[in-house]
Formats: structure tokens, sequence, C-alpha cells
């Protein structure tokens, strides 16, 4: 190979092509997946994520998927390879959050890629939501859950696929088996063989792309483009006011739990520090450091403002502090009984993590801060969902109405397949206007979202910017909160917290209303 010395001048180019070209093995792999899939959570919802990763386990590339899977995939490949020898033809299967997982109810394969001669050429992963994994309630997602047992079938490192062939029976075992089993095995197999099929098309693509071009051609343009994300996202963070002296914001959970950061940008190498955050939540609102590194990877990736994909290189030039026993970095034992429940960790402390930084940084005015997530089911099934809400207005924009923001990016499930599927009738789904906080721009609307049962169902919701409202800039107001209620079949009317269990019983409605988005800047005067 030569030397980067002696490359032609129109390297850049050839970097660009590559770059698409890598971003093609990824999105080939989110297409296989969508369409083998048989979950409405995979298939119709999108709630999945495919990545490229290069020999090291870095991430390379991604499919526009969802932010808070692909900034974790570099972390769990990693703990996977320290854990297990992944052969040629292996594909690795965990939801643990201990092995750079996020919650049980994504699972994560990985699949090493080699050469026609052995030689390892990088890795391709996904990560999919499955919205039945077990627990002590339908949809894996319990409000009231506080330790990793309720939460589902916890999967350890495991082989699912050796020299291309599945190993089923094992994952069935496991799903079978515990507790709190899965309330759907037979669909997670389908959507694990699903995933499987994806990790052989992105293979197959990474390992032509090498008998093309050569596989040190191929992992030098990786290098190249772990490179320019890393320059790109230092130049960035110089851009800041850093003479100022360090940024810091601090933001409360609705239940008071306390999320700390300061980013000091004067030294050599910038730091972002979360010290000063609080212990081990009781709860399941813990989040991960994989987490943490998704939130930070999707805000740098931000700062960047040009069309770069979510390159691990982004993280390259800053210290990331953690501190460990906090509950973003909590400690792990072998039983799940004694680990930390985590569940609304993944959905909503990230969401709040991005709220604290954004704060810090002063970029845009706070949005949803949530994804209002939405579970029912009995115990032949689970059904899950995310609503939309108002984003955030910024120094030259409205927020836009009716949007998911930062760490999702999923859809909403069809009314015709919610309906067809499943034992209920939407019955309302509107912009709920007036929400979104005013100022000189304003703050995106939340949603109304009703839905009349059909049969019995236990629901479970996870949300925040319930007591906290979504903060304004600039002087800019304050999103309204949100709120959620049970109407019953004789006209009684029961409110549901942010983090809340209800049963309810044919003709019985809920009623969800997620917060808009903070304005910014003062109103003009009329």
């Amino acid at each position: 190979m030569a030397s980067p010395a002696s490359r032609p001048t129109f390297e850049a180019i050839e970097l660009e092509l590559f770059t698409h070209r890598f971003s093609s093995v990824a999105l080939e792999m989110g297409e296989m997946l969508q369409r083998t899939a048989l979950s409405t959570n995979v298939r119709e919802r999108l709630d999945f994520s495919c990545a490229l990763l290069d020999r090291e386990g870095r991430l390379v590339v991604n499919a526009p998927h969802i932010p808070v899977h692909l900034g974790a995939l570099g972390l769990g490949v990693r703990r996977l390879k320290e854990e297990v020898d992944m052969l040629p033809g292996d594909s690795w299967v965990t939801n643990h959050p201990g092995f750079g997982g996020s919650h049980l109810p994504d699972v994560t394969l990985v699949t090493p890629v080699h050469d026609r001669d052995g030689a390892l050429l990088g890795y391709v992963a996904s990560r999919s939501h499955h919205a039945e994994i077990g627990g002590a309630r339908p949809g894996s997602m319990p409000p009231d859950a506080t330790c990793l047992a309720e939460e589902g079938v916890v999967i350890p490192p495991t082989l699912f696929a050796r020299a291309g062939t599945s190993r089923r029976h094992e994952l069935r075992r496991l799903l079978s088996e515990g507790a709190h089993p899965s309330r759907s095995v037979e669909e997670n197999l389908a959507d694990l063989d699903a995933a499987l099929a994806a990790s052989a098309r992105g293979a197959a693509a990474l390992a032509e792309l090498a008998e093309t071009f050569g596989g040190d051609e191929v992992a030098y343009y990786m290098d190249q483009l772990r490179s320019l994300a890393s320059r790109k996202a230092l130049s960035a963070l110089r851009a800041l006011p850093a003479g100022q002296g360090p940024l810091s914001a601090t933001q409360f959970l609705d239940d008071g739990t306390k999320i700390q950061v300061c980013l000091d940008l004067s030294s050599d190498r910038p730091r972002i520090d979360f010290t000063g955050t609080d212990p081990v939540h009781p709860g399941n609102l813990n989040a991960t450091p994989a987490i943490v590194r998704s939130v930070v990877l999707y805000v740098l990736r931000w700062l960047v403002q040009e069309d770069l994909p979510l390159n691990e290189g982004l993280l390259e030039p800053v210290d990331l502090v953690i501190p460990e026993g906090s509950f973003l970095s909590p400690r792990w034992d072998a039983d799940p009984r004694e680990c930390p429940a985590v569940v609304g960790g993944n959905v909503e402390t990230s969401q709040r993590l991005v709220d604290t930084l954004l704060q810090a940084l002063g970029l845009q005015a706070c949005s949803q801060g949530t994804m209002n997530n939405l579970l029912f089911g009995d115990e032949t099934f689970g059904y899950y969902e995310t609503l939309c809400g108002g984003a955030g207005a910024g120094p030259d924009f409205h927020g836009e109405s009716a949007v998911h923001t930062h760490m999702t990016n999923t859809r909403i499930t069809d009314p015709e397949v919610l309906e067809r599927r499943y034992p209920v009738r939407l019955a309302r789904f509107e912009v709920r206007r007036g929400s979104g906080g005013q100022g000189r721009f304003r703050g995106g609307d939340g949603v109304v979202r009703e839905l009349i049962f059909e049969r019995e169902a236990q629901v479970s919701i996870l949300s925040q910017h319930r007591s906290e409202a979504p903060y304004g800039m600039a002087g800019g107001q304050d999103g309204a909160r949100g709120a959620q209620r049970v109407v019953r079949a004789d006209g009684s009317i029961e409110a549901l917290d942010g983090m809340a269990r209800a049963d309810v019983r044919p003709g019985d409605r809920l009623v969800i209303e997620t917060p808009g988005g903070g304005g910014w800047g003062k109103a003009p005067q009329s």
C-alpha cells in the first residue's frame, strides 16, 4: 500500500467515495433486516439500527437509524471481543447492559467479517428493540422495576450462529426459562434470524469491498474517516467560547435526580465531565456508559454541522468522565437480581442527558426530552410505541411540532396495522396546539394520542417532563409539561404519573398529551 505522502491529490475524493461505500453496507443491512423481520416494532416502527465497525471494533458508519443505539455499538463490540473468541462465520448475541448493551429489549447481534484468507476486515452489527422480551409486565419495560431481573430475560454473550448456521436452540431455552420469560419467543427468534440475515448481507458487502480494493486499502480509509471525524470534532469544540470559562449545566429528572455536566474547553484535550451526577437510581432510570457515549457522540456530530457519518472518531479528541457508581455508570453483578434496573435509562435518561448538554452549550431550547414510552399487553403479547412531541426553538428557528427528537428516530405504527394486530382502536392522534413555549422563536407543539381498549390489558408508561417543564432559552418560555390519564368506561378519570402502570378493561380510554418544546428569546411586544 502506498504511503500517505505518495497518495494522489484526489485522496479527499477517494475518501468521500469510500465513505459512501461504507454507508451502503449499513444501509443494505437495514433494508434486509426490515424486510425479513416479523415484529411490528422492527418491520413497521423501524426500531433498529445497523452499523459497520473497523478491526478494533470502532464505529465507522451507520445507517440513519436510532442515535441511542449507534453510539453504543462500538463499546458493545469491544466488550464482546474481550469476553469471547469470535471465529469466522460466528454471530454473537447479547442484551446485557454490562457488555455495552443499553436495556434488555435492545438485542445486539455482532458478526466478525474476514476475507477469503481469514484476515479480519471488521465487524457488522445490529441492535433491534424487541417489544417483548419477558419481565414483570408485558412490553418488558415495567415502570416500577428496581432490578434487572424484573425487566426481562438477560442474554449474556451467546453464540447464535457458527459458520453461518443458526443455533436457535440455546436462545429458545434462554427466552423460555426463568422467573419472567418472554411472552413472544417465536417472534424474538424470527427477528434474530432477520438480524442474522442482515449480518450476512453486510459481511458479504464488506468482503466484496476488500476483494475489489484490497483489505489494507479498506482499513486505510476506515482510519482516514476516523481521523477526519476527530479533526472536525476538535475544530468544532475549539470554536466554542472557551474564554468564558467552563460551560456547565444541571438538570433534574422528574423525581429530582440530578444530572451535572461541565465542559472544559481550555486544555489541550476538551473535557466533558459528569462528576456531581447523583448515585445509582433506585428505580429503572439508570443508564450505562454506552448510553452516555451515544449521547456525547450525537451532540458532537451536531456541533460539526457537516455531512459526516456518526463515526466514533468524533469522540477521540475528548476526555469523557463518567463517574463510577453514579446512575450513569452503575456496577454490575453476575446475578441480575443484584443489578440495577436500566430500562428507562436508555429511553428517558438519554434524552435528559441531551437536554443537559445542549443547555450547557447554549445551542437550542429543550425539546420534549422524552420518548413517551407506551406499552400494553397481556400474557400472550406485548406492544410498544414511542410518541412524538415538540422540538425546542433555536437562535434563528422555530421548533418543529409533532416530531421525534434527539436520541430516537422511530415511526409510529400505522393505524390500520395497530387496529388489525392489537385489541385497540385509535380514537385521536393530533397536534397539541399551544403546547410549545412562546418566544421570539416558538417551541414546537406536542401531540395528543387516545386509544380505546377492546379487551383487558396491562398498560405501562415511562416518560419525563411531567413535573419538570422543557426549558426555554434566552428569555423564551418553557414548553408545556406532558400528562396522561385513563378515562374509564363509566366516565371516571384516573390521572397517571410519568412513570405509571394501569390495568384497563374494554371501553377504557388512554389519553396521552406529550410535552412541547421550549421557546427561544423574548417574544416581541405587540
